[in-house]
């Protein structure tokens, strides 16, 4: 993979290599392998241009710029959706509560500044001087306490450790976290652009996602989008897990066919991270959130895993489905009742158990139930993993066998909160 080149390692963590295909973007300035201070920051990346509320969201629609958390919601309507004026606040989620995806601490650790500059811009053209950064993550805490001791602006910023787990740092349970509530989500009709931190209308998102709108402010739209697929302009960051050539987080163009990624393994495919999907063979899908999602995958939280052939896949699927129930808010059935149950069955396969069809059927009216899109998610990741596994015949060798003879390697890491 020649393409790729090592911009540095992030210290410690899960976050493992960081590397860029072709020219970094959002990871340039980092081959030091240290945090970039806001002197380096300034000799990499040109002063930002000004915009206000209008003028951002008509910047952000040119290039088609996606949220980068798991929803992919359009940046440009999230815009338009918060009322601008003193009373409007900004929230970077630098929770990232999924043990496999490592790419915002990637940012966090090792270019606070542009993140910074991101959540600034939004909050200028809001007209507003409140942003509240969330992390849970110490060496990103860290670094950006570090970077915030560095700028003029500090004043504008609310540094907060944030450690709740998975479903504690959906954003509607983030925003009630860093408001004096507890971290639990308020419901799916409750929109943080309308009642978020303080009950004010918020704009809310990922540590990515305000990296890429300081770049857009910075490059602007034509060379914003002089990289990447016409459906969704620039670069975006990944993790890759597993069986492929280069583990680790990696800033790469849109539209870059997948299995230039995974490289040329055959065994299965995880989409999207523990809220995604299963593939066999994704060697004709690209890295396009638009495509992927015309092809019924969500890029997610832009985790691409592919197990190697000396793990018990059926294994690591169960031992996520196990991590997932475990993540629970613990106020709604469905993840009360439901995850668990997901759980039990795949253990129950895997000891050469043959209730597929019960266990597809737990899983199929989880969807839509919840205070929150975890069910959902942890649905999607079973459902998948079931039909894969059944195509791959690793679910016919557990009922004959009680096992598949291979170790669970725990390619796919649980943390236990």
């Amino acid at each position: 993979m020649s393409a790729l080149a090592a911009s540095g390692t992030a210290p410690g963590g899960t976050t493992g290599t960081v590397r860029a295909w072709g020219t970094a973007r959002l990871l340039a300035g980092t081959g030091s392998r240290r945090r970039v201070d806001l002197a380096r920051h300034r000799s990499v990346h040109a002063p930002l241009r000004s915009y206000d509320a209008a003028g951002l969201a008509e910047a952000a629609e040119a290039v088609r710029l996606l949220g980068r958390g798991g929803a992919a919601f359009p940046v440009a309507v999230k815009l338009r959706s918060v009322a601008p004026g003193p009373r409007a606040q900004v929230l970077v989620n630098g929770s990232e509560g999924e043990p496999a995806s490592g790419k915002d601490r990637a940012l966090l650790r090792l270019v606070p500044h542009l993140v910074l500059d991101g959540a600034v811009l939004v909050a200028r053209a809001l007209g507003t001087g409140r942003v509240t950064v969330a992390v849970s993550d110490a060496e990103a805490h860290a670094s950006l306490d570090a970077a915030l001791h560095e700028r003029p602006d500090r004043g504008s910023f609310r540094l907060q450790r944030h450690d709740h787990g998975f479903v504690g740092g959906e954003v509607r349970a983030l925003a009630r976290a860093v408001s004096g509530g507890p971290a639990l989500p308020p419901g799916r009709r409750v929109l943080p652009t309308v009642q978020g931190v303080d009950g004010d209308p918020t704009f809310a998102s990922n540590a990515e996602t305000f990296a890429q709108l300081a770049l857009l402010a910075e490059l602007g739209p034509a060379a914003y989008a002089s990289v990447g697929c016409a459906e969704e302009p620039g670069t975006t960051l990944v993790t890759l897990l597993g069986d492929v050539p280069h583990a680790g987080v990696v800033e790469v163009p849109t539209g870059l066919p997948l299995r230039a990624l995974l490289g040329e393994g055959t065994g299965p495919v995880l989409v999207g991270g523990y809220h995604g999907t299963w593939l066999a063979d994704p060697s004709d899908l690209v890295l396009s959130r638009p495509a992927l999602r015309a092809a019924g995958v969500s890029l997610g939280a832009a985790v691409l895993a592919r197990l190697p052939h000396d793990t018990c896949a059926l294994g690591e699927a169960s031992a996520v489905a196990h991590w997932l129930a475990s993540e629970s808010a613990g106020q709604c059935g469905p993840c009360v009742f439901g995850l668990p149950a997901l759980a039990a069955g795949l253990d129950d396969l895997a000891r050469g158990g043959d209730a597929v069809a019960c266990l597809r059927s737990r899983a199929a009216p989880l969807p839509g139930r919840g205070a929150c899109a975890h069910p959902d998610g942890a649905a999607r990741f079973v459902a998948s993993a079931l039909e894969v596994l059944a195509a791959t015949g690793e679910l016919e060798v557990h009922r004959r066998q009680g096992q598949c003879g291979r170790p669970l390697r725990y390619t796919l890491p649980v943390v236990a909160r």
